[in-house]
């Protein structure tokens, strides 16, 4: 006879790591909004590290460079990874399209910078960082529905 609670397969840590996998996968909006945030951590990640190694240059010199190449790798992964969009999209127009929401971006960071530095001139990297990713988070969050919805390529209308 077999226990009544091994007929009852309880799920294990392996079944949770499939099924988070899988939901990262989807290509419905939750799925894309999964991927949108997991390219966004790593893309604010390399942003930190860039910002630290150019700190010495003054914050904004720093903010602008490390901004530039986290957006470049961003937008690149967004197309191929976030919304499969590599063969539909050209590299140009993602950039473009993306890019005209970073730079709204660009200068909301930047201002949040001056404003944090006015008012705490010494204030750390990793306070500076914070800052960034917080109004980067809020704007991230923008650049989503700006590529999910109003620059996704339209179907042709029939004649």
């Amino acid at each position: 006879m077999t226990c009544p609670s091994l007929l009852t397969r309880r799920p294990v840590v392996g079944d949770a790591v499939d099924s988070m996998a899988a939901r990262v996968r989807a290509e419905d909006t939750l799925g894309q909004f999964a991927r949108f945030v997991l390219v966004g951590a790593s893309t604010t990640l390399v942003y930190a590290l860039f910002f630290a190694a150019l700190e010495s240059l003054g914050y904004l010199p720093a903010h602008v460079a490390a901004t530039a190449v986290s957006t470049l790798l961003a937008n690149e992964m967004h197309r191929r990874l976030t919304f499969h969009a590599g063969e539909r999209v050209h590299w140009l127009t993602a950039q473009l399209e993306a890019g005209g929401v970073t730079v709204i971006g660009l200068l909301l960071t930047s201002a949040s910078l001056a404003v944090l530095n006015s008012l705490a001139p010494d204030a750390g990297v990793a306070t500076q960082v914070t800052l960034v990713v917080t109004v980067t988070g809020l704007v991230g969050l923008m650049r989503f529905i700006a590529l999910r919805w109003l620059f996704r390529p339209r179907a042709a209308s029939p004649a």
